[in-house]
């Protein structure tokens, strides 16, 4: 059995009319959270924060205590773990990375949960925005 890990973040920004979440909507057509493999000698928040830069040209601030971790099979034969932390992003406009993301959009709470496409992705959401609520 293979092994394989990515690590990325659930991105959010205060606005004035509410709290928005990032969503990435894939070149291969589904919607979800910046996320991508883990490069040899990066920690876990090494891989976030290159990820985070790579797909959406920000920059972003983590919000110490959550961790959430996906386990599936993307193949026959391997097992990959997704490794989410939670982070808010910094000024700015953001920017696709072409290769992999079509589009990006900072979108309330109910509407991130509508546009992605993976029920782990929802779940990772809901929990994120759970744990922010109860910082409050």
């Amino acid at each position: 059995m293979r092994r394989e890990k990515s690590c990325g973040a659930v991105l959010f920004r205060r606005q004035p009319n509410g709290m928005r979440y990032l969503m990435l909507h894939s070149t291969l057509g589904h919607w979800t959270l910046c996320k991508g493999h883990v490069e040899p000698g990066e920690s876990e928040h090494e891989t976030a924060e290159r990820e985070i830069r790579e797909e959406t040209g920000l920059t972003a601030r983590f919000v110490e205590g959550f961790r959430q971790v996906i386990t599936y099979a993307p193949a026959p034969g391997v097992t990959k773990d997704v490794v989410f932390f939670l982070a808010e992003t910094g000024p700015g406009e953001a920017v696709c990375q072409p290769e992999e993301v079509a589009e990006i959009r900072f979108v309330p709470y109910e509407q991130a949960l509508a546009l992605l496409t993976h029920a782990s992705d929802r779940e990772t959401l809901a929990k994120a925005a759970a744990f922010l609520e109860a910082r409050k």
